[in-house]
């Protein structure tokens, strides 16, 4: 191709481009997903804030009923060594990350945080339009931190506060080592692990709380969209990122007020939910955990779950020394559709050790082994009850 074809061809494209619209600009980041860009003093950070009156319902639950939660109880029961207070100062932390493996190739690109305020949540989005906003992200976070009586998270002591904890000390940043820390997920596994599949939160905000999320995004493809807008620097799918985000900081104030409803009012839990309210009570008040298993068996408690009820309520019977109770509670155990070895066993040694009725406690064990062997159970457990047959059979011909 000659030069003069050369200068025809670029005259040609010329002319198409001079003819083609100009692309209108960019629809700034802050304007698509409805925050501020904010200047940290360590560069400048994407912030969406959001305020809602405590009187505003997330689900069934009210926000404002986390301020009713007894802190204590439930810091004795995640095991926290310095009990949680003050809640109007606690700090509701959830991040989105670039992945669930942790170290330090990972990422917390949007940080939640939440606090009571007045009459509302102030509920604040830190978002890293790239990686070199991290040290605005930090800068943000350290006065909320700082100002925190504890920080409550689901499931946060295994992953975001661990990963929090090492952006800051690779930026050279302190860390608040020592704030308390309110895990609601160990509290939510005593209470819900018998009833639900998973004790995710999820699971809970929708069986617990009352909320249907619409268009939910899941967890597993978040870190996917954000790396899909950092090559192409499109923001409107992170939307509903923020969206997820926001909720599952809902649904953690909604559930820290739950427990404070449920533990301040129990007449109006169902049996299942007073049946692990016991779980919890059993750390803080023996007598307040065994009154939550008698009402929950009272109220009609069925199935599996109300047999692990009804036996852990016996094993503190017997613990105390109120046979009489614990018996009662064994011979239910026993006479349940299935066969549980648990009460029979209980039942034995109770008549052998503590009546000394040998008779009894053969005629028990002669039973239980008959309904291990029509019910398939295990060697191990027929071995134990023929073992226990034997002592007895020798314990009564000593006697005669």
């Amino acid at each position: 191709m000659t030069a003069h074809s050369l200068d025809d061809l670029r005259r040609v494209i010329r002319r198409i481009e001079s003819r083609r619209p100009k692309r209108p600009a960019a629809t700034p980041i802050e304007d698509v997903l409805g925050g501020e860009l904010v200047d940290t003093g360590a560069g400048s950070l994407l912030v969406v804030r959001r305020e809602f009156p405590l009187s505003y319902r997330h689900g069934r639950q009210a926000l404002g009923a986390a301020l009713e939660a007894p802190l204590d109880l439930l810091s004795a029961v995640a095991r926290v060594e310095t009990p949680v207070a003050d809640a109007r100062r606690l700090l509701f932390l959830d991040a989105e990350t670039t992945g669930l493996a942790g170290g330090t190739g990972t990422y917390a690109f949007l940080v939640g945080a939440a606090w009571l305020e007045d009459d509302r949540l102030v509920l604040v989005q830190h978002f890293m339009r790239d990686f070199d906003d991290e040290p605005a992200l930090l800068a943000a976070l350290w006065p909320l931190l700082e100002r925190a009586s504890g920080l409550v998270t689901f499931n946060g002591a295994s992953f975001d506060l661990p990963l929090l904890e090492t952006r800051f000390i690779m930026a050279r940043r302190r860390w608040p080592a020592t704030l308390p820390h309110l895990d609601l997920l160990r509290p939510s596994r005593r209470v819900w692990t018998s009833r639900f599949a998973d004790c995710r939160l999820a699971t809970l905000e929708r069986e617990v709380i009352g909320v249907a999320r619409d268009d939910d995004i899941p967890g597993a493809l978040i870190p996917a969209l954000y790396f899909d807008f950092l090559r192409s620097r499109r923001a409107g799918p992170l939307g509903r990122v923020l969206a997820h985000n926001r909720d599952d900081i809902l649904s953690l104030v909604g559930l820290l007020g739950w427990f404070g409803g449920a533990l301040a009012a129990q007449g109006s839990l169902t049996a299942p939910e007073l049946g692990g309210l016991g779980r919890l009570w059993e750390l803080v008040d023996v007598e307040r955990a065994l009154a939550c298993y008698r009402a929950a068996l009272a109220a009609g408690f069925g199935g599996a779950p109300a047999q692990a009820v009804r036996l852990r309520l016996a094993r503190w019977e017997k613990r105390l020394a109120r046979w009489d109770a614990a018996r009662s509670l064994w011979e239910a155990a026993a006479r349940d559709a299935g066969f549980d070895p648990r009460p029979w066993e209980e039942l034995a040694k109770f008549h052998e050790h503590h009546r000394h009725d040998f008779v009894t406690a053969r005629t028990i064990v002669e039973a239980a082994l008959g309904l291990a062997e029509g019910a398939g159970v295990s060697s191990r457990v027929q071995e134990a009850f023929a073992y226990r047959r034997a002592r007895l059979d020798r314990r009564l011909l000593a006697r005669s």
